[in-house]
């Protein structure tokens, strides 16, 4: 069989479709009213509103932003890299659906990068319990952001080495803000007259 030859997948086939679990349910709304009941007369079709709102707003400003967002209560942080391709083959299935034929995407508009949303909690100021157990999961509507995005800005985003630590990148930055904070506060007590 020849390696390029691309199997169509069958439509018709049986799909595993994970369970889902949403995190706006009924009982989240009830814990809030619970926790502010100054609020107690919105309703849960304005508070989704509220919290869409709230969530493209943030989405936009990590895209909008190269050093990307620093979460609220201090949870960590949300920024896009820009990654070199993988060593593994990056299909493109709609190409090669339409073909017949095995159809990889080169990414020739980013230089061959790729775009990767990337989350973490190992340079916030506090720790707190089981912060390695944390995890992020972009929705579908931010996905596609970023990967239209991606092509137009792709030299702004932060370069990632695929052997270096990504906590690195914000103990170097931080260092750097202390820094200039610091030399900030020399400058303006400084007085060129005085020996």
């Amino acid at each position: 069989m020849d390696k390029n030859f691309f199997k169509k997948p069958d439509l018709n086939g049986k799909r595993f479709r994970p369970e889902v679990y949403h995190i706006m349910n009924d009982d989240f709304f009830k814990r809030f009213v619970d926790k502010f009941p100054q609020y107690k007369d919105i309703q849960v079709k304005e508070l989704r509103k509220i919290c869409d709102s709230f969530h493209n707003m943030f989405w936009q400003t990590v895209i909008d932003n190269r050093s990307g967002v620093e979460l609220p209560e201090g949870l960590g942080y949300i920024f896009i890299g820009s990654c070199p391709t993988s060593k593994k083959e990056n299909i493109d299935f709609a190409k090669s659906y339409k073909y017949g034929v095995r159809v990889t995407n080169k990414n020739w508009e980013t230089d061959g990068r790729l775009a990767k949303i990337f989350y973490t909690n190992y340079s916030t100021k506090y720790l707190f319990v089981n912060r390695d157990c944390w995890a992020f999961t972009a929705c579908r509507k931010f996905k596609r952001a970023v990967a239209q995005s991606y092509p137009e800005n792709w030299t702004m985003y932060v370069q990632i080495d695929p052997v270096k630590k990504v906590k690195n990148l914000f103990q170097k930055t931080r260092r750097r803000e202390y820094s200039i904070k610091k030399q900030e506060e020399k400058l303006k007590t400084y007085n060129e007259f005085d020996l």
